[in-house]
C-alpha cells in the first residue's frame, strides 16, 4: 500500500470517526418510548441505553399482585432498549452506508 493511499484511508476513518462521535451524541438527545399493560407503564429510554423516565399508572399499582407491576416495568424496559438500540443502528446504518460492522452499535452504548 503507498503512502498516498494510508493516508487516503487513514482520512476516511478519521471522518468516520467524527460521525459516529456526532451520532453518539444525537443519539444521546433522542428519546424512545415503550409500554406495557395497555399503557399502563411507559418506560423511555435514550440512544446512550440508559432509562431516562418511567411512568406508571395509578390503577396498576396493586400490593396484592406485586409480581404484575414488575412484569410489566420489565416488559416496557426492555421493549424501550430494543428500540433505543434500533434507533442507533437505523443512525449508524446512515455512516456505514447499511454495512453491518459487529459492535459498532456498542461504541455508542
Amino acid at each position: 500500500m503507498s503512502r498516498k493511499m494510508f493516508g487516503d484511508l487513514m482520512k476516511q476513518a478519521q471522518k468516520m470517526q467524527q460521525e459516529i462521535s456526532r451520532i453518539q451524541e444525537e443519539t444521546r438527545k433522542k428519546t424512545v418510548e415503550a409500554s406495557a399493560g395497555g399503557g399502563m407503564v411507559t418506560v423511555t429510554a435514550n440512544g446512550a441505553m440508559e432509562i431516562v423516565s418511567i411512568k406508571i399508572e395509578p390503577e396498576v399499582v396493586n400490593p396484592d399482585d406485586i409480581e404484575m407491576l414488575q412484569d410489566l416495568i420489565l416488559a416496557a424496559t426492555n421493549e424501550a432498549l430494543r428500540r433505543a438500540q434500533q434507533m442507533v443502528t437505523e443512525e449508524m446504518s446512515k455512516i456505514t452506508g447499511g454495512l453491518n460492522i459487529p459492535g459498532l452499535g456498542n461504541i455508542l452504548g
